[in-house]
């Protein structure tokens, strides 16, 4: 019988065990004695000598007891003693002797009961455990997997994007250098492996030649790591990376990354997008080829009141649906324009010029009041900004004042105190828009608002995609998610850029007209009440067809423009 059928009749637990002997013995063996490794041999020496000397001093007291023992037997004693264990068949007579006994209790005590067990699970059991769960953990993904995304980093943005793959049907594999997090993702059904980022074969063994792209969301330096490192290996794979201040960007390119993303900027620009100000009646809030989606306060226009059906025949554009308090609702022909919505419009630039030409409610004027801003750090800034450039004034409340240095908009305080928020102007201000990056706060922040000012608009930024529920209930008009935001950016990098977030759970995505619903009508197609998506463009190589009616015949060369949730989304292609 050769050794290899010998090792496969032990157990799982013996040959692991076997493994890690063999290995502390090569260490020590070739002097590769680390820190921990020569603390055991300390101790195990000290130990022993102690063990020893004590086993003499014991011989000697016997003697001037006139007591006479063999060496076994004052080992046997000193370990029996030192291990509290105390049979009492060997005992001293005199009081020097009974305090020697003292003396090598205390001390058993103290290298028995307490280092040697601690001794025991820091150089024994500990390093046997990580071995076993080493000799687990995957390090490499199957060669039959290619286009894939390699990604760096579990965190609230990837967890999302990670979601949408696995919806798309695209692979993936996430590299982490921290061996307890593969282990507990592979638990959870996550397709981790174990490796360093900054190490070349990691890579390779993640087949990052084959992937359709790399996407690190790390901290700035260590992104610049992972794409210096992953760029040495190939040139074709498309490498994306996230950034957090704006120098690193141009470093990141230099490393070899195909595009940066700044999500600070992404999340304020989406926040500065939905407030209310300014002189204009709509407001873009994103584009797809020549297609603008807008949004209006529905207040400040004429339509209050009409039906559906009525305010969509006197328009140009499509009014896609209705926000109302964080529902959106698609256009039925039963629902009413009410004053306490904002309309999503769909049309060209010039339709929406034509829009506020006609339908501004002449006793609105212009909201003048400024946009309350509450939390003055990145994002924060970033939306004071996007709004300036909008011609919108705002003001800033933020309890630290190092944050927010030489500017006259801000007010220093805590945003949970009344009077602070009443003396940045929340009773007149048309919107409030909530950026700290802690969704319990924005949470309480949504429900003090909304209790100081019933009317007034409420955008905040979720970091967790589970708050955006809570954050509705508390009040909030408009969720703005960070993890979603991301991870459609990082999405439509991979597949696409004809996917346009415009608030957590409703997106504007095109796709091409089925095979099936060529030739048809949008009536007969009944896209709307199959998928609760709606189509509000027809794109062909003439060019983008707005606001079609229900009679517009499918064509059979060309692409739909349609607004619903995600699931919507699914249940299309899951259909067609």
């Amino acid at each position: 019988m050769n050794s290899q059928e010998s090792n496969g009749n032990k157990p799982a637990w013996a040959l692991s065990f076997q493994k890690y002997f063999l290995q502390l013995l090569k260490r020590t063996s070739a002097k590769l004695i680390d820190r921990n490794s020569r603390a055991l041999l300390r101790f195990i020496l000290t130990l022993g000598t102690l063990v020893t000397s004590f086993s003499i001093i014991f011989q000697l007291l016997m003697a001037y007891e006139g007591q006479k023992h063999s060496f076994i037997s004052g080992f046997y004693w000193t370990l029996s003693t030192m291990s509290t264990l105390g049979y009492g068949d060997i005992s001293f007579v005199t009081d020097l002797g009974r305090l020697y006994s003292i003396l090598v209790l205390l001390s058993g005590i103290i290298y028995m009961l307490v280092l040697l067990p601690f001794t025991f699970i820091e150089f024994f059991y500990e390093p046997w455990m990580e071995s076993r769960a080493a000799s687990r953990v995957r390090r490499t993904i199957a060669d039959e997997i290619h286009d894939h995304v390699i990604l760096t980093f579990y965190d609230p943005v990837v967890t999302a994007l990670i979601s949408k793959l696995v919806q798309f049907d695209y692979a993936y594999v996430l590299v982490l250098p921290e061996l307890d997090d593969v282990l507990l993702l592979n638990d959870k059904g996550i397709n981790a492996i174990h490796g360093e980022l900054n190490d070349p074969d990691t890579f390779i063994r993640a087949g990052v030649e084959r992937a359709a792209m790399v996407a690190t969301t790390r901290s700035d330096i260590i992104n610049t790591s992972v794409v210096f490192t992953a760029r040495g290996i190939t040139d074709k794979t498309l490498i994306i990376a996230t950034a957090r201040e704006e120098t690193s960007i141009d470093v990141l390119k230099l490393a070899g990354c195909n595009r940066v993303l700044d999500l600070t900027h992404l999340i304020a620009e989406a926040l500065a997008r939905r407030a209310i100000g300014g002189d204009k009646l709509t407001h873009i809030v994103g584009r797809i080829d020549d297609l603008v989606i807008a949004e209006v306060d529905a207040a400040r226009t004429s339509l209050v009141g009409q039906g559906y059906n009525e305010a969509q025949r006197a328009t140009s554009v499509s009014i896609v649906g209705f926000w109302a308090r964080g529902n959106f609702e698609i256009g039925q022909q039963e629902s009413v324009v009410e004053a306490n919505t904002v309309l999503l419009l769909a049309g060209s630039t010039a339709q929406l010029r034509e829009f506020d030409a006609n339908f501004q409610c002449s006793g609105k004027s212009s909201e003048t009041s400024p946009v309350l801003i509450i939390g003055g750090g990145r994002v924060g800034r970033a939306t004071a900004v996007s709004l300036q450039r909008r011609g919108i004034n705002y003001v800033i409340v933020e309890q630290l004042k190092e944050r927010v240095r030489g500017s006259d908009k801000v007010i220093h305080g805590s945003a949970s105190d009344r009077a602070v928020l009443q003396r940045a102007g929340i009773d007149h201000a048309p919107t409030v828009i909530i950026t700290p990056r802690d969704d319990e706060t924005n949470i309480y922040l949504t429900i003090l608002c909304r209790l100081l000012r019933p009317d007034i608009q409420i955008i905040c930024r979720s970091t967790f995609e589970q708050s955006v529920a809570s954050l509705h209930r508390a009040g909030c008009d408009i969720v703005m998610s960070y993890s979603s935001m991301g991870s459609n950016s990082l999405f439509n990098l991979l597949q696409r850029s004809d996917l346009l977030m415009i608030a957590e759970g409703l997106d504007v995505f095109k796709t091409p007209v089925p095979k099936e619903l060529a030739g048809k009508t949008i009536a007969e197609a009944n896209i709307r009440q199959r998928t609760k998506c709606s189509i509000i463009g027809i794109d062909n190589h003439e060019g983008t067809v707005t606001n079609p009616s229900p009679d517009t015949v499918l064509p059979s060369e060309g692409e739909l423009v349609m607004v619903g949730t995600p699931f919507g989304e699914a249940e299309f292609l899951k259909l067609f």
